[in-house]
């Protein structure tokens, strides 16, 4: 099982994946720039949901993230709805984005996942290492202030997924959001808590991340370990997706005006609504991750529930529908934006 990604040899002429900084030169080269959006608040009566981006754009080449992909049949799929939202011509690598979403209900402010963060130790992912962002800044900026935070809710606990769990102050790790409580799903949490985890490479033990953005959340008496189907309120609820880790969860929005569901790394890319079959090569379990992921496609294909993922460009929400005009009995994704309060599909 493979957590870190590990130094991909990259093509000179490419940026390393998500490293903003690297696309910021080669569109410059290129004579473009790389503007991903935003995307609008999303109102669900008195609930809304944002998304704050630590980082967007080109990234993981097809065949490298999914070892089972199958080249004729994404290219398929490319011509039919995948291009150009979800993947980068010019580079041959899939756009996909880090972000975490802000959901405020009328009692809570909920911070689902917290990306990378800055200056964590990740040598095995150079762009992701010793890494400055302005995420909380941005943040804030939305309207959020650190402490203003009622919960973080970690759908997992990879490093892309914990990293603003915590800031490096006076030389020490503290939670960054000092009045929150972290949720942290308790099968999740004893699989990284283990102690016999081996070197991850490029110095790096899998230990790191769990030690520098989980461990202090803990000794801070600001985690809280939870079963799979904790209620965080009468709105959101957690839900066990386990096989691309061993405690992986959603959480489902429901409400009287709409419903969603948070999918986390379940779907690393849309891609995989059309083929659930290809799993990423970081699942922890391939198969119980394929059922998980077969499971979700079935439950939400052709209805109004809106799919909310970890890593999806822009369009982020979207649902998924048949394809009967496409390849088979298989789905895709369609991204929505909104304007003027209503939801539109994007063609």
């Amino acid at each position: 099982m493979v957590f870190f990604r590990p130094a991909l040899r990259y093509d000179p002429a490419s940026p390393a994946p998500q490293d903003t900084a690297a696309l910021a030169v080669l569109d410059k080269r290129r004579g473009r720039s790389y503007n991903p959006g935003a995307m609008e608040k999303l109102h669900f009566g008195d609930v809304t949901v944002e998304r704050c981006v630590e980082s967007e754009g080109p990234s993981f080449y097809p065949g490298f993230i999914f070892p089972d992909w199958d080249e004729d049949a994404f290219a398929a799929e490319r011509r039919d709805w995948i291009d150009p939202l979800y993947f980068d011509e010019e580079s041959g690598r899939l756009l996909m984005s880090l972000h975490s979403y802000i959901i405020r209900t009328p009692h809570h402010t909920i911070l689902v996942d917290t990306c990378v963060g800055n200056d964590k130790h990740r040598p095995d992912t150079k762009p992701w290492h010793m890494r400055q962002t302005p995420f909380l800044e941005d943040l804030t900026a939305m309207g959020v202030a650190p402490e203003e935070v009622d919960f973080v809710m970690c759908t997992h606990l990879h490093v892309d997924h914990i990293g603003w769990n915590t800031k490096l102050e006076d030389g020490r790790w503290t939670p960054t959001f000092p009045n929150a409580k972290y949720l942290f799903h308790e099968t999740e949490y004893a699989y990284w808590e283990k102690a016999d985890m081996g070197d991850g490479g490029s110095g790096m033990t899998r230990r790191d991340a769990f030690e520098d953005s989980v461990l202090p959340v803990m000794e801070a008496g600001q985690a809280v370990l939870v079963e799979g189907d904790h209620a965080i309120d009468d709105t959101l609820q957690l839900e066990p997706s386990p096989g691309h880790s061993p405690g992986h969860v959603f959480l489902n929005l429901e409400t009287e005006h709409g419903s969603a569901v948070f999918t986390g790394d379940v779907m690393h890319h849309p891609v995989q609504i059309a083929y659930p079959e290809w799993n990423s090569r970081f699942c922890y379990d391939p198969p119980q991750s394929q059922r998980t992921r077969e499971a979700i496609v079935e439950r939400t294909a052709d209805t109004s529930t809106l799919v909310l993922a970890a890593h999806f460009a822009m369009p982020v929400a979207g649902h998924i529908v048949s394809n009967p005009g496409g390849n088979g009995d298989r789905c895709k994704f369609q991204g929505v934006s909104q304007q003027g309060g209503r939801l539109l599909t994007e063609s």
